[in-house]
């Protein structure tokens, strides 16, 4: 996949971020880089392992999973938004 300007135009769009006209070359190369790096690891064979390997012995370490309600919560994170709604984010539909 090739990073272009129409590309990097759409992914401002959907993230609704606004990337400076003079930091585009920088980030359509960086991007580019990334998405060489991601067809490079489609190109090892894993084949013969375990969807479910791990380089942990004993497997992924688990914590307590503890439920929290507090409603400052979602108001400091929701201040950041360019716009939201009964404590959610509005985004633009995406599907027509």
């Amino acid at each position: 996949m090739q990073i272009d300007a129409t590309v990097l135009s759409g992914l401002e769009k959907l993230s609704r971020l606004q990337i400076d006209s003079d930091k585009q070359k920088n980030m359509i190369d960086q991007l580019s880089e990334i998405v060489t790096y991601v067809e490079n690891l489609s190109e090892l064979d894993t084949d013969h392992l375990d969807a479910a390997f791990s380089t942990l012995t004993g497997g992924t370490p688990l914590r307590q999973d503890d439920s929290r309600s507090d409603p400052s919560i979602p108001e400091a994170i929701l201040k950041y938004a360019p716009e939201s709604a009964d404590d959610f984010f509005v985004v633009p539909a995406i599907i027509d």
